[in-house]
């Protein structure tokens, strides 16, 4: 086990902040004994992190051989370069959510492999469908975490680059998302690179590999890069949240949506992050999005 303690200026709220690195809201993190944990796998291995405290003053205990990476990247993962009150949104509701969720900062978790594995599986389908092929893959794929937390640690990209498409169908991912995932899988190298790009050029390496496109990409490069400005365009839900929170109106396209969203350049990111977890809803009429049986061939 290893130990971190990170002395963080104004408000931090760890899981909300943990959060916001986790793709589609997918990821390991566990709330446990009034702590957060954090389970991932990392570049040079598996690791469960205990991250507790408060009043600016916080400790993290690492387990597993990924405990250097996590403790080394503690400050992107919390959000600790990350400045909330330069958000100033006009007084109204979104000025409301901010005031009430300031300890939410935006956090990086620079593992891209983890941040595609959630969003390519989250491409086309209902979340309770991406959540429960993510949650079998891991279960399949990936192994027991280091440490006293009873968790899994995902699989990792060799995991994944070893499968043929076929073998994800029984967790209902069909011949595209899989090729397109193992595909990924195998040009990890090239695809982690992105952390080190200008935002600019790491979408255009993702979206290189065939089946990433501007709304993976961005899940991507928000979740893994902390792209303040990453908008997931062509969601489904997405515009019509945004135009109902900020304009009154039930549903709109993704282009109404981003001329909602110009006044807040630079902090794009964080408005969607604030009206996801606000519990504000538009109307519930319309077509929903069918679930598909997935064929063995």
């Amino acid at each position: 086990m290893s130990r971190r303690t990170l002395i963080v200026d104004g408000a931090l709220d760890v899981a909300a902040t943990l959060r916001t690195s986790a793709a589609k809201a997918v990821g390991r993190i566990v709330l446990h004994g009034g702590d957060t944990w954090w389970v991932q796998r990392t570049p040079t291995g598996p690791v469960s992190m205990r991250i507790g405290g408060g009043g600016g003053q916080f400790e993290a205990e690492a387990f597993g051989p990924g405990s250097g990476w996590a403790l080394e990247h503690l400050p992107d993962l919390l959000g600790v370069d990350d400045d909330p009150s330069w958000f100033r949104p006009p007084p109204g509701p979104l000025r409301d959510l901010h005031g009430a969720a300031l300890g939410m900062r935006l956090g990086r978790s620079g593992l891209v492999f983890g941040a595609l594995l959630a969003a390519i599986l989250a491409q086309r389908v209902t979340a309770e469908e991406a959540h429960g092929a993510y949650r079998e893959i891991v279960r399949s794929y990936g192994e027991p975490a280091p440490g006293p937390l009873r968790a899994m640690v995902p699989p990792g990209p060799t995991d994944i680059a070893a499968l043929g498409y076929q073998d994800l169908h029984r967790f209902g991912v069909e011949r595209g998302r899989a090729m397109t995932l193992i595909e990924a899988a195998r040009r990890i190298g090239r695809l982690e690179a992105v952390t080190r790009m200008e935002h600019g050029d790491g979408y255009r390496r993702l979206q290189a590999v065939r089946g990433i496109g501007p709304w993976t990409a961005a899940i991507v490069m928000g979740a893994a890069c902390g792209d303040p400005d990453a908008v997931p365009v062509a969601d489904y839900h997405l515009p019509s949240l945004v135009a109902w929170a900020l304009a009154g109106e039930p549903r709109a396209t993704d282009e109404r949506m981003l001329e909602l969203l110009e006044p807040y350049r630079g902090h794009r990111r964080r408005v969607i992050f604030l009206l996801e977890r606000s519990g504000i809803r538009p109307p519930g009429y319309g077509p929903r999005i069918a679930r598909r049986r997935i064929a063995a061939s």
